[in-house]
């Protein structure tokens, strides 16, 4: 077989269903990693350009556009994806209520855009908001038969359609910053960003959506979608409402040190979970009517997502200083804590986005809504008394322990929904954390003797820390019937299969 042949079998989207899901996670993976990369890059060019305030400003302006996204989410695209019939006569209602939705945000978005500035004591966001709201019209406008890349595991596609907007985003914004030296650079990268990948999702997929409103499609579809609503609406309160809070007591300075934190933080652990859950969803919605292959699916998502993201959260936790000044510059060394933090945040709200799938798989929602209540109500009673006290470093805190307390539900919800045990369960995260740990330790000591503040010292940590991690998957592997390479083995057979 030649190399072109392998190349075309590997990418193949035919198949098993195993052989789909292999694959889709190879082009997830490879999009979440590509768009990592470029995001860290973006974000450490964009710290020695720009200044917290600048960070803050943007940040501000987004989050009234998320709330007014998060109050008005229909979760139609879901339902269609969760639907086990085909969908293709949904997609110009779906469209057009997209369509509508899009230019009523917009149009609230000109007229809040003085208001939110005046509450934020932020004058400069005003404008930025105004320009920043034709890029929820210009999104409406996606094609809507994109939805098929994720419902048919068909993620080479969307691999295009991602990675060119991600491509333009980062070269229009690092351009206008070094231009600029301004927050519009964010702003003209967001927009160039937006208009390439809707111009992406015409050219990938031939299909061309209409104006159409059937009544009885949206009533079924919001049957399902009311749930997916309310539970944006808390994951947004959940995960916004600490920006709103260091923006509004703290400042748009501090709400600068605090999103580079969260991004920093963030990045690695929860990834790797979006990765996984972005595929496990639609294989999850497959899957949904014999809970013998979703008990296993599930439990090789859990294990692959702790495999990855518990050493990394530790890897984090002990390099966030060398981090920060090497590669972002001693002026955002006020982050360091809330990054430390935060990077267990991440960690603990992994497990909980790998299990939402399985709640909208099996068209229970409501279970992850009513998860969702409960940790927004211990954010509400945490974050202003923490945050008051101890800064963005409190408001780091309440974030934790509010994810922390709600995963015990979550995971909870997800043993007895697969029957999968407490046991097996416990010990796809025993081992992982233990792994993490251990390596965390070795670098700890190892940072007496190698300069970690030094570029050739910080990769020479970062090399260790991989030999030490697969070192210890290995033992594991070997003595504890951790069964990594196992499941390793299993997903190459099904990707070339």
């Amino acid at each position: 077989m030649n190399y072109r042949n392998i190349i075309r079998r590997l990418t193949s989207t035919g198949g098993s269903l195993s052989g789909k899901t292999a694959r889709g996670t190879f082009w997830v993976f490879t999009l979440r990693i590509t768009d990592s990369l470029f995001r860290l890059i973006r974000v450490i060019v964009l710290a020695r350009l720009l200044s917290p305030n600048d960070f803050g400003i943007f940040g501000i302006a987004l989050l009234v556009i998320s709330i007014l996204g998060a109050f008005s989410q229909t979760g139609h695209s879901q339902a269609l994806i969760q639907k086990k019939e085909q969908v293709k006569s949904y997609f110009d209602v779906v469209w057009t209520i997209g369509l509508v939705r899009g230019f009523v945000i917009a149009v609230i978005v000109f007229s809040l855009a003085r208001p939110a500035a005046v509450f934020f004591a932020a004058p400069d966001a005003e404008q930025i908001l105004r320009v920043i709201g034709f890029s929820v019209i210009i999104r409406s406008f996606n094609n809507i038969a994109i939805l098929y890349f994720q419902k048919e595991l068909e993620f080479h596609k969307f691999f295009k359609y991602q990675f060119l907007g991600t491509v333009v985003d980062f070269t229009v914004v690092v351009t206008a910053a070094i231009l600029l030296r301004s927050v519009w650079a964010l702003v003209f990268g967001l927009l160039a960003g937006n208009i390439t990948r809707c111009i992406m999702s015409y050219i990938i997929e031939p299909y061309r959506p209409k104006l159409k409103f059937i009544r009885s499609q949206a009533k079924e579809l919001f049957s399902f979608g009311k749930w997916v609503l309310g539970s944006t609406i808390l994951i947004f309160l959940i995960t916004q409402g600490d920006d709103i809070f260091a923006g509004k007591l703290l400042g748009a300075t501090m709400l600068g040190f605090y999103q580079i934190a969260y991004r920093i933080s963030n990045m690695p652990t929860t990834e790797t979970s979006h990765v996984i859950s972005r595929v496990s969803f639609p294989l999850y919605s497959k899957l949904q009517d014999n809970l013998s292959r979703l008990k296993d699916a599930y439990l090789k998502v859990l294990q692959l997502v702790t495999l990855i993201s518990f050493p990394m959260a530790g890897l984090i936790f002990i390099l966030a200083p060398e981090f920060t000044r090497l590669f972002l510059g001693e002026r955002w060394m006020p982050a360091v804590p809330a990054i430390q933090v935060l990077v267990f945040a991440g960690l603990v709200r992994s497990l909980i986005t790998m299990t939402i799938p399985l709640f909208r798989a099996i068209g229970r929602p409501k279970i992850e809504t009513r998860w969702q209540v409960i940790r927004l109500f211990v954010l509400i009673v945490l974050i202003y008394p923490l945050t008051i006290t101890y800064g963005i470093l409190g408001t780091s805190i309440s974030v934790l322990l509010s994810a922390f307390i709600s995963s015990i539900g979550f995971c909870f919800e997800a043993i007895r929904i697969t029957k999968c045990g407490i046991k097996s369960f416990s010990k796809l995260l025993v081992l992982p954390l233990l792994n993490g740990m251990i390596m965390a330790l070795c670098i700890y000591v190892l940072k007496f003797y190698i300069d970690a503040a030094t570029f050739q010292g910080f990769i020479a940590l970062i090399g260790i820390s991989i030999i030490i991690f697969f070192g210890i998957n290995y033992l594991f592997d070997r003595y504890l019937n951790y069964r990594i390479g196992i499941l390793i083995k299993e997903g190459l057979r099904s990707f070339v299969s």
